[in-house]
């Protein structure tokens, strides 16, 4: 393993900062190798001590340091940090480096892709742009100003208002900011280029007129409309529900293709990965549709969950980025489909955060410490961060919730605070002790709810028992009792009420009178908790719930859960046991599929098969080969079973222009489901529909839903339809990245050939994080054949490209690393041969804390 300095953060050493800074100047001459940057702040010390000034700094060329207009000599520069001596407690430090954005490929602090300069300083990239105190509970207000190229960069960005602007010499220009608002360093931005700009305003409740900008690369104009169409529908939304209204004068969306993230919630400068702003219907998907409004809504939220109120320190990162993923989540469900909404949701917590809270990444949603601070972006803080927030809204009700964030704004404005301020809050305005609930904050790890039953025909009494218990973790090996909110439901009992169980004991037991028969149980109702949840169903009762409950999201748990018994049952049968297993099982769905009560977005959701990511986290140890033979059966069983059906359901279609609203979305995505359903069947007449679909749709989404069925069905086919698709698309890398995926999610035996032969292609390159995560985070996270050939190749193939990755963008590394290092559920063999793998990469040289902290954690 490489020796490098783990020094490990933890949250119960935080102090506040020795100084504090008030004011900010900062002036910018931008230069493709060599900007200059002077940044003058007013700092003042905090508390009786004496201590020097200790600034945080990577990879700078210091030019020179001045107080109160002294120059200075005796500071000291360490490869992090430059230490200032001073016994001063008020005083103007003036500091001018020299960076290098072009050389900047970790596409943290300043950096310059695709002829743009754009910042990204979240979480602590701050320090890569001059030496500051990099931390976010240090704010101050900002006055900045841009000089550069007038020909090269017309548009010079920053955060807050317009102010000045001006000609230089030289053909240069500058442009000045100043924001209104105290701010900590994490949410600076500057953007400098020469975009389209697509503008349009919007009226607040207060009668305010808010300019909106949307800049975008030349000639991308008429992708933009739905972005901005999505700002407005988010920003009358929580003025809507919250009573939140924009603070600025204008709100600034900037897209750029080379960003590690989604977005950046800057104040009122977001920037944008361009996936997540440019649509039209030839180019995007429902998919593409649904996630740009999301995303916008997601950073739209923020300028109040993020950015009015902050975060105290990073460990208290759930506290903005929980909270407004529960806003975007409730702003998406709004605006279309509830269920698939709240299906989307949970996918993500089983396939993804149940898998990080078993592994040695395990962690709370305020976690404890953390070497590499980029790694605290995780689906436990964000995503089950939001479960809680949502636990939260179910325990106290919406009047409730809404009251304890009116409190919360009204004390904690313009401040710093922590997880427990927010708690508190929400305790305070509700008059409700909520001690116990803040163990959530503090433990990790997936509770499980066993369920247990039993009915007396002769008192006619139904009892439900509730037993929470809790595993030990990598981080954390005592465990306590969690406040568990359990909506659940009960059938054929004659009482169609939902209950809301707060499960707070280790067991408890309700008790149900004159029920005249033996209920089945709902359970889990809307995924009211964060926990796996055991009962012991029969088939037939399964098959009841999915058919008879009350709530939409215990319908589809039961029908996954059908599919997902099956599945798991056959893998351990011979061909013939399991062929008869999985035959019996998909006879349940009949009722569904020939439904006509039931809308087409649930139907669609019940009738998919779970995702072979959801059936490996449902296993502690997992034969990959016997399980994905399996669920290939069964998916195949239900092409050939309901043929007549999903014939009907493909040819019954309304023939219309595109459109996004949520009647075509829903009919699309059955259609598609029932294309790829009829390739695993009548291949004969699936390669025609897929051929007449791919020649003649007018939009993104039924493209790629004829190559996905092409894939399935027939490899010839689908590489002739893809040679014509890249045809088309070849100089559009946003839409090549749906291509690239396609392509590494094959299941074919020369993948890894295939993959090296699409990485020589024009639009491909290592330093763009969207072609990485399209073509080698594909391959990882979802090619199951491929990743896990038993010779080891897949492995050994992701690990030589994470070799070459460390050195260019550590945060894309870490985060495809991820399939890897959860080699605790596989065979012996894979396991040893994924071991093998992690420490090649942990001897690299020069290996960066991002991929350290994750090796270092997961191997034995």
């Amino acid at each position: 393993m490489s020796t490098i300095s783990a020094n490990v953060k933890k949250r119960a050493d935080y102090q506040s900062a020795d100084f504090t800074i008030n004011k900010v100047n900062l002036e910018f001459e931008l230069h493709a190798t060599a900007t200059r940057v002077v940044c003058i702040t007013q700092i003042e010390r905090q508390g009786n001590h004496h201590r020097p000034l200790v600034l945080d700094g990577e990879s700078l060329e210091l030019l020179s340091v001045a107080i109160n207009g002294v120059a200075q000599t005796d500071y000291k520069i360490e490869p992090d940090s430059l230490t200032v001596p001073t016994e001063l407690d008020k005083f103007d430090l003036r500091v001018e480096n020299i960076i290098n954005p072009q050389e900047n490929s970790s596409l943290e602090g300043l950096y310059l892709s695709a002829g743009a300069f754009c910042t990204q300083c979240e979480a602590e990239g701050f320090r890569k742009i001059t030496y500051f105190l990099d931390r976010p509970d240090v704010l101050a207000a900002y006055d900045v100003k841009i000089i550069a190229d007038k020909t090269q960069f017309p548009f010079l960005l920053s955060n807050g208002n317009k102010v000045a602007a001006g000609d230089l010499p030289d053909n240069k220009h500058f442009i000045s900011w100043q924001d209104p608002f105290n701010k900590p360093c994490y949410l600076f931005a500057l953007v400098a280029g020469d975009f389209d700009l697509l503008e349009d305003t919007f009226i607040t409740q207060s009668n305010r007129e808010i300019a909106l900008q949307l800049f975008v690369d030349k000639g991308m104009l008429d992708r933009g409309p739905h972005a901005l169409e999505s700002l407005k529908k988010a920003m009358r939304w929580d003025e809507t529900e919250f009573g939140l209204e924009y603070d600025l004068d204008i709100y600034m969306v900037v897209a750029v293709d080379f960003f590690n993230m989604g977005a950046m919630e800057n104040k009122g400068l977001n920037v944008f990965n361009s996936k997540f702003v440019l649509a039209n219907s030839e180019t995007a998907t429902d998919e593409d549709y649904f996630n740009i409004e999301a995303v916008i809504g997601h950073e739209y939220f923020h300028n109040w969950t993020g950015n009015r109120v902050t975060c105290r320190d990073w460990f208290q990162l759930s506290l903005k980025e929980g909270l407004t993923v529960f806003r975007d989540q409730q702003f998406s469900a709004d605006m279309g489909s509830p269920i698939v909404n709240r299906i989307k949701n949970v996918r993500v917590i089983r396939e993804h955060q149940f898998a990080e809270d078993a592994s040695a990444m395990s962690h709370p949603i305020r976690p404890d410490e953390v070497m590499e601070m980029n790694n605290f972006y995780t689906v436990t803080v964000y995503d089950k961060g939001s479960e809680v927030i949502r636990m939260l809204h179910t325990i106290l009700g919406k009047q409730g919730f809404l009251a304890g964030i009116k409190l919360y704004f009204e004390r904690f404005d313009g401040q710093a605070v922590t997880c427990d301020d927010f708690v508190q809050a929400m305790e305070d305005a509700n008059g409700k002790d909520l001690t116990q609930f803040r163990l959530w904050y503090s433990q990790s790890g997936t509770p499980n709810i066993a369920v247990f039953d039993e009915y007396d025909s002769d008192t006619k009494t139904y009892k439900i028992t509730f037993k929470q218990s809790h595993k030990a973790t990598f981080d954390q090996q005592e465990k306590q009792n969690l406040v568990v909110p359990i909506q659940f439901s009960l059938l054929n009992s004659g009482d169609s009420q939902q209950h809301t169980l707060e499960l707070t004991a280790t067991s408890e037991t309700l008790e149900f009178k004159d029920v005249g028969t033996k209920p089945t149980p709902s359970l889990l109702h809307n995924f009211s908790a964060p926990v796996k949840l055991s009962y012991q169903y029969k088939q037939s009762e399964l098959a009841d719930v999915m058919v008879k409950s009350p709530d939409d999201f215990a319908r589809w748990d039961a029908g996954q859960s059908l599919f997902s018994k099956c599945i798991h049952k056959a893998s351990g049968l011979t061909d013939a046991e399991g062929q008869q297993l999985i035959a019996d099982t998909v006879k349940y769905f009949e009722e569904v599929i020939n439904s006509k009560d039931i809308k087409d977005d649930l139907k669609t959701e019940i009738l998919t098969v779970p995702s072979f990511e959801s059936l490996f986290q449902q296993a502690d140890s997992v034969d990959i080969d016997s399980l994905y033979k399996s669920r290939k059966q069964l998916l195949t069983q239900m092409g050939q079973t309901f043929e007549t059906q999903w014939n009907n359901i493909y040819h019954n279609k309304t023939k219309q222009k595109y459109a996004y609203n949520q009647k075509q979305v829903e009919q699309r995505k059955l259609t598609n489901l029932a294309l790829k359903y009829l390739s695993l069947g009548n291949q004969t007449l699936a390669k025609e529909l897929i051929k007449e679909q791919f020649s003649s749709c007018d939009n993104m989404t039924d493209s790629l839903g004829a190559l996905a069925a092409a894939q399935t069905c027939d490899l010839d086919l689908f590489e002739g339809l893809m040679q014509r698709f890249e045809e088309k698309w070849h100089s559009d890398p946003l839409v090549l990245d749906k291509w690239f995926s396609l392509h590494a999610n094959t299941d074919r035996h020369d993948i890894l050939s295939r993959i090296e032969l699409l990485m020589s292609h024009s639009q491909f390159t290592i330093n763009n994080p969207n072609r990485v995560r399209a073509l080698v985070g594909t391959f990882a996270f979802y090619n199951v054949k491929g990743f896990h050939n038993l010779n080891g190749s897949g492995y050994k193939f992701v690990a030589d490209y994470l070799i070459k990755l460390n050195s260019v963008n550590p945060q894309v590394a870490a985060r495809v690393i991820t399939p890897l290092i959860q080699w605790q559920k596989v065979d012996k063999t894979r396991q040893e041969l994924m071991q093998h793998q992690l420490m090649r990469i942990g001897d690299t040289q020069g290996l960066s804390k991002d991929l350290f902290e994750k090796i270092s954690k997961s191997l034995p």
